[in-house]
Parts: C-alpha cells; sequence; structure tokens
C-alpha cells in the first residue's frame, strides 16, 4: 500500500510484558537509579485492590508519594494539584498505574514540573499546545522537554500510552487539548495481566476497540508505513480473538494478556507517529464536550467514519475486514457487528448525543488538527456534520 515514505522510531527505552508491576517498576528505578518515586494512580485501583500498596512496598523508601484523584478525560485543575505534590515530594521519577486519563496526567505533569506551572488553571499550558496551522496541518509548540520522566503501566487497552503526546481538558471551555514533546514519552512501559484482572468490563472491552481505532486510523493513513501495516492489522487479528474470551471468562489472564499484546501491536502507529483521522477528532469532542466516555467514542463513531472514508480507504478496508474475520464484507459493517456483539453501544444516540449536538461538535472538531488527516478530505463543519450523521442511529 505505501511506495515510499518515512518509519519514525519513539523515544522510548522498553516495553516489559507479561511480568508482575511492584517487582517490575522497583527493578526499573533502580536501573535507572531513581530515587524519588512519584505514583499517579487509579483511585479504584489504590483503595480497591491492594495493587498499590504491593507497588510502594517493593519501593520502599524509593516511593515519595502517591495521587490518586485523575478524573476521566484529565482535567487542568487536578493536574496541577497533583504537580504541586510532586514538586514538594522532589520527584525524580513518576510512575501512572491506571488508565489514559492517569497516564496522560503524569505526561503532562513532566512537563509542568519542567516549567513549574502549577496555578490552578495552568494558564502557561495553553502555549504549549498543538494546534492546526493554516494548512490543517500540526503546529507543536517547541519548548524544554521534561527532564522528570515517567513510566507508564497500563490497567486498560486504549494504548495512548505508546505515544508522546497526551490530552488534557479545559474544562472552563469544555475543550480537549493536544500537547506533545518527544520526552513526554513513557521511558518504559510495563504489561501486567493480573493487573488488568481489575478492569471493568464496558471499560475493558471499550478500551479494547480504542487500541483497535489507532490501528484502523494509522491502517489507512497515507503517512504509514509497511511496518506498520503489519503491525497493525496483527493486532486488530489478535484483538478480535482475545477480546470476546476475555468478556465470556473475566478471570482469564493469558486472554488479558494476548489483549494487551494487541494492544501493543494496534498501537504500533502512534509510535511511528503516523496522524491518526476523524475518529481521533471527533473523539476528543465527545469526551471534552459531551462527556461521553473515551472508551465508547470506537463503537459510537467508526462504523460511520468507516463508511464516510470507503471511497478514499479501499484497499485498507478490505484488509481490515479480513482481519476482522469478514473478508468481503463492508469493513463498516464488520466493525459494527463486531463491537454489537461485544454490548457496546453503536450509535450517537446510544450515549446521548442527539442531533442538537451535531452542530458545536462539528465546529470544535474543526479546532483539532487529526481532521485535516483523515483519508477522505475534510475542510468544512459540514462534512463532519455528514460523518455525525452517519453515526447518529
Amino acid at each position: 500500500m505505501h511506495s515510499s515514505g518515512t518509519h519514525l522510531f519513539p523515544t522510548m527505552d522498553r516495553v516489559i510484558f507479561g511480568r508482575p508491576m511492584a517487582t517490575t517498576i522497583a527493578k526499573e528505578a533502580e536501573r535507572l537509579d531513581r530515587k524519588r518515586v512519584f505514583l499517579v494512580v487509579s483511585r479504584t485501583l489504590n483503595t480497591k485492590t491492594d495493587e498499590i500498596a504491593k507497588l510502594r512496598t517493593a519501593l520502599g523508601e524509593r516511593c515519595a508519594g502517591v495521587f490518586d484523584g485523575i478524573p476521566q478525560h484529565t482535567s487542568r485543575e487536578v493536574v496541577a494539584e497533583a504537580t504541586r505534590l510532586a514538586l514538594d515530594a522532589q520527584a525524580d521519577l513518576l510512575v501512572a498505574v491506571g488508565g489514559g486519563s492517569v497516564i496522560d496526567a503524569a505526561k503532562i505533569m513532566s512537563v509542568c514540573m519542567e516549567h513549574r506551572i502549577t496555578d490552578p488553571g495552568l494558564e502557561q499550558l495553553d502555549a504549549f499546545e498543538t494546534k492546526p496551522g493554516p494548512d490543517g496541518r500540526p503546529i507543536r509548540a517547541e519548548f524544554r522537554g521534561p527532564s522528570v520522566r515517567m513510566i507508564a503501566v497500563p490497567s486498560t487497552l486504549s494504548g495512548g500510552e505508546y505515544n508522546a503526546g497526551c490530552l488534557v481538558t479545559d474544562t472552563r471551555r469544555k475543550l480537549k487539548q493536544t500537547f506533545f514533546h518527544p520526552l513526554m514519552m513513557p521511558l518504559a512501559i510495563v504489561l501486567d495481566p493480573a493487573l488488568a484482572l481489575h478492569a471493568p468490563e464496558t471499560l475493558w472491552i471499550g478500551s479494547g476497540t480504542r487500541a483497535m481505532d489507532h490501528a484502523i486510523e494509522a491502517l489507512s493513513s497515507q503517512s504509514g508505513s509497511p511496518l506498520v501495516d503489519a503491525a497493525v492489522l496483527r493486532g486488530i487479528e489478535l484483538m478480535v480473538s482475545a477480546l470476546p474470551r476475555s468478556k465470556a471468562d473475566p478471570q482469564d489472564i493469558e486472554a488479558r494478556r494476548d489483549c494487551q499484546i494487541a494492544s501493543w501491536l494496534c498501537s504500533y502507529g502512534l509510535q511511528a507517529r503516523v496522524p491518526m483521522g476523524a475518529s481521533h477528532a471527533i473523539g476528543h469532542v465527545l469526551g471534552g464536550t459531551c462527556d461521553v466516555p473515551h472508551y465508547l467514542c470506537t463503537p459510537v463513531m467508526m462504523p460511520g467514519i468507516l463508511e464516510f472514508n470507503a471511497p478514499a480507504a479501499g484497499p485498507a478496508q478490505q484488509a481490515l475486514s479480513k482481519a476482522l474475520g469478514r473478508p468481503g464484507v463492508p469493513a463498516a459493517t464488520a466493525f459494527r457487528e463486531f463491537a454489537a456483539s461485544l454490548g457496546l453501544p453503536t450509535s450517537l444516540e446510544a450515549v446521548g448525543v442527539g442531533e442538537d449536538q451535531f452542530a458545536l461538535i462539528a465546529k470544535n472538531t474543526m479546532k483539532e488538527f487529526f481532521i485535516y488527516s483523515n483519508p477522505r478530505t475534510v475542510r468544512k463543519p459540514e462534512e463532519v456534520m455528514e460523518i455525525l450523521k452517519l453515526a447518529a442511529h
């Protein structure tokens, strides 16, 4: 599919898979010679399980503090609070344990710590935002990268840990903003299938489709590479096999492990900085503007987006249908039926987003630079409205 191009490699040291979190993080802290490890963790994992207690014990005197107050969609106000605590603790390593919001929080905390941005509204962050330029291409702000790096331990499958960007919500404007620096990439990612057993079913299953979203948008991109295509197609195949097994038996630790490996493969386009498309652009707005959980945006939007993009992404969608186990079936139909088989919502109506909100969603989507790298050109809010109508019911 790609006759020429450039493949980029991430500023990440390692992925450690199939091993217990606590002892692995302790060994990583020792390897990196970090003495003040600040933990940013899921509140559920901290209060309803013993996983964080085991991690604190394994770190011993290296544990400099724990923060478990990160909300869904990663609000500026709470990031500011966590940053102040990490600075007070003189943290020299951040470890994020939880879902995408927790991991995004640790990424942006590393920047806030470097630049001593701690006011409640994080007003200075606007100057660090990645925005679309006049031609739609992302313009990344230039700034000094963080010297305090992070390790990510995901408890879900979305895969956002595999890139050097993050999303933070300005709750005053109900707007998600994107921030990027190569050194925001985790130094290491630890995949512990036993930790994943604690994820609630809908979050786990929905986040699996979010990982598939990364794969589908990378596969459809004009800026991909043969290596990315091979990895993400294998990731989709493995997720299609493993996710239903995990749903059928939530205690099947091998199914959880396979889902984690599938997420890693599905997210390979993120690692290679392949630009995402309309699903990411609209999904960011659905979360920031309409409060739709991030892990439900893909089953809701992807069928309509695949239908919209079909004229511009024929070969990619044929390969996708095959990876979904439905060769010859339209990719939009194959994906919708797969999501429905998992009990996930497959329309905007099903998550409470009505047509009266479409104009605002379309307007805000045009502020998202990912919309400009969609395989089928989108340059006007009316074209976003067309996608939204395909996803309405």
